[in-house]
């Protein structure tokens, strides 16, 4: 007869705080290297953009410096206002001797800048049942009708999580840990949840990271703060 091993409720509690611990070192992890990888992408990008801007520069001054540019625009003008074009050249020779810009000219205006959209906050929810993830995506639900400030993301180990798709809040799977290392022992979970979060942050531009506490879910109060 096989004896069981009770588990003090203080020890379970330490359990929980070290894998929540865990969880959001994985989180911490996963949004470094993403951070890291938008960073070279950025530079990268960046990089390209300022060679270019510098190859284009340099041909409009060799444009703007060679004769045939100079000759076809004073035939163009000149075919278009003959009575006006000579006295205008003659007046802007004069300005540019004399100096175009001083300080204090009028600023350049700017069309306004499109409407951004609402960042995206990623809410890892692990350990939780369907009752409970159903219930949090509920209060989520609340939250943003409250105060639409963000798209909210959540990631779940719930493999009931399909039946939560008519709520309106965009769910990511992921495999529980017992379920994981029962079919690849061979990479660690951590592992997995890292660069699966990793990858969130990459695919939506993820602005901040909310770990869901199993045992205590946060209330609507609690995410409005």
């Amino acid at each position: 007869m096989t004896e069981r091993v009770k588990i003090p409720v203080g020890r379970v509690a330490v359990l929980d705080a070290s894998e929540r611990a865990r969880w959001e070192l994985a989180a911490m992890a996963g949004r470094l290297r993403s951070l890291e990888v938008k960073l070279a992408e950025e530079q990268a990008s960046s990089e390209e953009m300022r060679r270019e801007r510098d190859r284009e520069r340099r041909r409009l001054e060799r444009l703007r410096h060679s004769e045939s540019y100079r000759l076809g625009y004073g035939l163009v003008s000149l075919a278009k206002d003959p009575l006006h074009t000579v006295p205008r050249i003659a007046r802007a020779v004069v300005r540019r001797m004399r100096g175009r810009h001083r300080a204090g000219s009028a600023p350049v205006r700017r069309a306004p800048a499109a409407a951004q959209r609402p960042p995206v906050h990623l809410y890892v929810a692990i350990g939780l049942d369907i009752v409970a993830v159903r219930e949090f995506v509920l209060t989520l639900q609340q939250r943003l009708l409250v105060s639409p400030d963000h798209r909210p993301v959540v990631v779940t180990d719930c493999p009931s999580f399909a039946l939560l798709r008519d709520l309106g809040v965009l769910l990511e799977y992921l495999p529980d840990r017992a379920t994981w290392e029962k079919h690849r022992p061979d990479r660690p979970w951590d592992d997995v949840l890292s660069q699966r979060l990793t990858r969130l942050y990459r695919d939506h531009d993820t602005a901040r990271t909310i770990i869901v506490d199993r045992a205590q879910p946060p209330t609507l109060a609690d995410l409005l703060r």
